[in-house]
């Protein structure tokens, strides 16, 4: 046979395989996004929200929370947020059992710790929010839990506390441009009335490590963490 002919012959089988192979690739691309909606260049790099699930999220653990999130809107639609009132009545949670919830997020979380009678963000408090919202890993609810100290009235310090969980909200919504972010962010803002943190909460990760910390000190503050359960 004719060398030539060979060479053609083979290179013209390639091309044709080559081909097929390129439809065969775009039929597969095409039926991957007729069922996700989503390229295949596209595909997300990272666990979607669905994905995340940790060690801690027990049965137990989740039942909790599936209470919380419905009492404070994020599951049920409608209410944006918890005061005390909420949190125990429509929760139906103990003060223990509170915050027996969040102790699993010790290394996931952290404190934001704020002056005696402020709501303004620090520079440290601004560093330990971004850093903690920024390591999201595929969750999909971020809870804000401020608090305020003894140190005042009842009513001022409701007040103080829904200020400060909102300056830590305020931050994320204008440095991160966050769609959605109400659907994803837990605001509760419990003053003094409940589930006050012990002095043990002082070696977790706070944006102040190495300052003075008390009973009161420690409660001037807002828990902030991402939960990585499905629901």
């Amino acid at each position: 046979m004719n060398p030539g002919a060979i060479v053609g012959a083979v290179v013209g089988a390639a091309l044709i395989g080559g081909a097929l192979v390129g439809v065969n690739n775009q039929v597969q691309a095409a039926q991957e996004r007729l069922r996700t909606g989503i390229t295949a260049v596209d595909q997300p790099k990272v666990a979607v929200a669905d994905d995340a699930e940790a060690d801690y999220c027990t049965p137990k653990f989740k039942e909790v929370l599936q209470r919380v999130l419905h009492a404070c809107g994020l599951i049920s639609g409608g209410r944006r947020g918890c005061k005390p009132a909420d949190v125990q009545r429509l929760a139906a949670i103990s003060d223990d059992e509170f915050n027996d919830l969040f102790a699993p997020l010790q290394e996931r979380g952290g404190v934001i710790m704020f002056a005696d009678g402020s709501d303004k963000l620090d520079d440290d408090g601004v560093k330990l929010v971004d850093e903690l919202w920024e390591d999201r890993r595929g969750a999909r609810y971020f809870f804000v839990v401020a608090r305020a100290s003894k140190t005042g009235t009842r009513k001022f310090n409701q007040a103080l506390s829904h200020r400060r969980a909102n300056s830590v909200k305020f931050r994320i919504e204008d440095h991160f441009k966050e769609p959605d972010l109400e659907k994803k962010m837990g605001l509760m803002w419990l003053g003094y009335d409940f589930a006050q943190l012990g002095t043990d909460y002082c070696k977790w990760n706070v944006s102040k490590p190495g300052k003075g910390c008390n009973a009161q000190a420690i409660n001037r503050s807002a828990f902030v963490s991402w939960v990585d359960c499905r629901l």
